[in-house]
């Protein structure tokens, strides 16, 4: 898994209705939890965060500094510790 910011635009997801405290809390603090997204040969596609993105879209609309988001790319091991690669001897 990795972290990293990528535009609103990338990510395929359900667009779901929003409370205006999680629209108000996104705009003060930001996106606290990055969402979770798989890579997809174009773009990414929301695994869990849909009402985060659908409150950022919200806000994207009004300063476009909420139209880049944080994610998890849950399906990239491209960076994963030696357990991934087969190193399983505990060393603990």
């Amino acid at each position: 898994m990795i972290n990293t910011i990528v535009n609103l635009s990338e990510i395929t997801y359900e667009t779901v209705p929003v409370s205006d405290e999680l629209v108000e809390s996104i705009r003060t603090r930001g996106i606290a939890i990055p969402v979770h997204v798989n890579r997809m040969e174009e773009g990414y596609s929301c695994v869990d965060g849909r009402r985060r993105l659908s409150a950022a879209a919200i806000l994207a609309a009004e300063d476009e500094r909420f139209a880049r988001i944080p994610v998890v790319l849950m399906n990239d091991y491209s960076k994963a510790g030696s357990a991934y690669w087969g190193n399983t001897r505990n060393r603990h």
